[in-house]
């Protein structure tokens, strides 16, 4: 590999670090508040400067050659030293500063993560939370998240993988929907009545499929890449929706279907990169993660009515 030349400096590579995460330039531009064109520019220069190519250009965004792969290793090697100098240097409180990306599915980041992270922020006001909430997860492993809350256990990548909490789902519709239409005492009945859930090509995750744990079949035909537009679906009527209890037991209007029949339990699994496992933001977080499962356990995992 070629020598950095002198002219390279820390600035240009902490560009190349953010452009590196996150393939697109126009993210790399918003994180560090400057111009497309300009990072764009500045990433030529540091080509220029070591002599080699280190994007690949493409719709997909600014991909890494194989020697850009080498040059993100050493940079992170780098990035990961002064870290652990600062925070070696810093106070308890002071050093957990900086910014942690998470990753999550919707729901849990919606219902569960966001209400609670005011006291995450009060201990440690130096400490940037960008909470990723969506259908779908960021890689870690691709470092376009610091973490995530996954629905299976990865077999995959440097990472540092714990369960976080087991979470249960259950059947549920208005009381209108059960009266207007034919009663239902076992599970077979459910397929007379419309079923809410995911739209099959777009799971991104086999453990979303609930349906195939109740009985042969069970195919949803009102459908959503949404948990929580398919919580609106259930609240309107439309029919039967199988959701995380921390979702349907706080919608007062959604009545338990089945309920001593039909119980599926999952599990979350919180995925850190190992390189910065140990780092005192990180650890912060986590520590967070953990005091709200176990502090919303009986929502998590039992029958509770706010």
């Amino acid at each position: 590999m070629s020598q950095q030349p002198s002219s390279t400096n820390w600035d240009d590579l902490r560009i190349f670090l953010t452009v590196a995460r996150h393939a697109k330039l126009e993210t790399a531009a918003t994180i560090l508040h400057q111009d497309p064109t300009t990072l764009g520019r500045r990433i030529r220069r540091l080509e220029a400067a070591i002599g080699a190519t280190l994007f690949e250009r493409s719709r997909k965004g600014h991909l890494l050659t194989t020697t850009g792969t080498w040059m993100l290793e050493q940079i992170e090697r780098m990035e990961h030293i002064v870290t652990d100098i600062d925070e070696s240097i810093a106070g308890e409180v002071k050093r957990i500063s900086g910014v942690v990306r998470l990753s999550s599915t919707e729901a849990f980041g919606n219902l569960i993560i966001a209400p609670a992270l005011h006291k995450l922020i009060s201990n440690f006001p130096q400490l940037r939370i960008e909470l990723v909430a969506s259908s779908g997860f960021l890689s870690v492993s691709k470092r376009e998240a610091d973490m995530a809350i996954l629905l299976s256990r990865p077999t995959r990548g440097r990472l540092v993988v714990n369960k976080l909490t087991d979470y249960q789902l259950k059947l549920y519709a208005t009381k209108d929907y059960l009266s207007s239409h034919p009663k239902i005492t076992q599970t077979s009945q459910l397929h007379d009545h419309t079923l809410i859930g995911y739209v099959d090509d777009l799971i991104y995750s086999p453990s979303l499929r609930y349906y195939d744990d109740i009985d042969t079949g069970l195919t949803p035909e009102l459908t959503s890449s949404s948990v929580l537009a398919q919580t609106q679906l259930a609240l309107s009527g439309c029919g039967i929706a199988m959701l995380p209890k921390f979702v349907g037991e706080k919608e007062q209007n959604l009545a338990l279907v089945l309920d001593q029949e039909v119980t599926v339990t999952r599990s979350f699994w919180l995925a850190v990169h190992e390189d910065i496992f140990e780092h005192a933001r990180i650890r912060a977080v986590v520590s967070f993660m953990k005091d709200i499962v176990k502090d919303k356990a009986q929502l998590l995992t039992s029958v509770y009515r706010v």
